[in-house]
C-alpha cells in the first residue's frame, strides 16, 4: 500500500513538518507500505486558480503540466495524507489552492450543467492531520469544529467520493510539549492501512 503525504507550510523546521515525517516513520514500520511527501512549499506549487484552470473546469481545456503530475501522484496512492497548520479554522491557502486546482472536473469528478454529477474519487482513502493552534474547548465552543467537517470533509472530498477515514485536529500545538503530537502522528501512520472503512474524528 503506497500514501500520499500532502504538507502545506514554509517553514521545514516547523511542528507540521515534524508531524508528517513522524506520519511516515509510522508507515515505515508498518509491513509492506511505502509513502511519498509532497512538500508543496518546498516543491514551488502555484495554487492561484486563474483562467486557465476556469477553462479546465468548464472543459474547454486541459490541465496544465503542474496538475497532471499531481493528479498522478494522487492516482498512485491508495491513501493521502494532509498535514497542514490550521489558519482562520480552516487550511492554508497553499493547500486549498492545491485541492482547487487538483481536484479539477474531469478527473476529481465530471460535471455539465444540466447533468447528473459523477463523482470519481471513491477509490481514494483521505486522512486529516490538522495543527490547531487554540485549545479543544474553543473548536468546540465556537462549532469550529464542525464548520470545519462541513467545509473539509463533506464539502470538498465527499462531493469527489472520497472516503475520510480519519480526520484529527491536534490541539494546542503553540503551547506545551510537542512530544504527544508527534506520537500521535507516528500511530497515524502506523494504523494508516489498518483503519476500518468507519469515518472517525478526534
Amino acid at each position: 500500500m503506497h500514501a500520499l503525504i500532502v504538507v502545506a507550510h514554509h517553514d521545514p523546521q516547523s511542528l507540521t513538518h515534524q508531524l508528517a515525517l513522524q506520519v511516515a516513520k509510522g508507515l515505515e514500520a508498518s509491513s509492506g507500505s511505502t509513502w511519498e511527501i509532497a512538500d508543496l512549499w518546498a516543491e514551488g506549487f502555484e495554487p492561484r486558480f486563474g483562467a486557465a484552470d476556469i477553462a479546465v473546469h468548464r472543459t474547454q481545456a486541459g490541465p496544465a503540466a503542474d496538475v497532471v503530475a499531481e493528479q498522478a501522484r494522487i492516482d498512485r496512492a491508495d491513501a493521502l495524507v494532509l498535514v497542514y497548520p490550521v489558519y482562520w479554522w480552516t487550511m492554508p491557502a497553499l493547500l486549498k489552492g492545491w485541492i482547487d486546482r487538483v481536484f479539477a472536473n474531469g478527473w476529481a469528478f465530471d460535471y455539465q450543467a444540466e447533468a447528473k454529477l459523477v463523482k470519481k474519487l471513491g477509490h481514494l482513502r483521505v486522512h486529516l492531520v490538522g495543527v490547531a493552534g487554540a485549545d479543544a474547548g474553543t473548536y468546540a465552543r465556537h462549532g469550529y469544529l464542525d464548520a470545519m467537517k462541513t467545509q473539509i470533509d463533506h464539502g470538498i472530498f465527499d462531493y469527489c467520493g472520497a472516503r475520510v477515514l480519519t480526520s484529527q485536529l491536534l490541539f494546542d500545538s503553540e503551547a506545551g510539549d510537542p512530544q504527544p503530537h508527534l506520537e500521535r502522528a507516528r500511530t497515524i501512520g502506523l494504523r494508516l492501512f489498518s483503519e476500518s472503512d468507519v469515518p472517525e474524528r478526534v
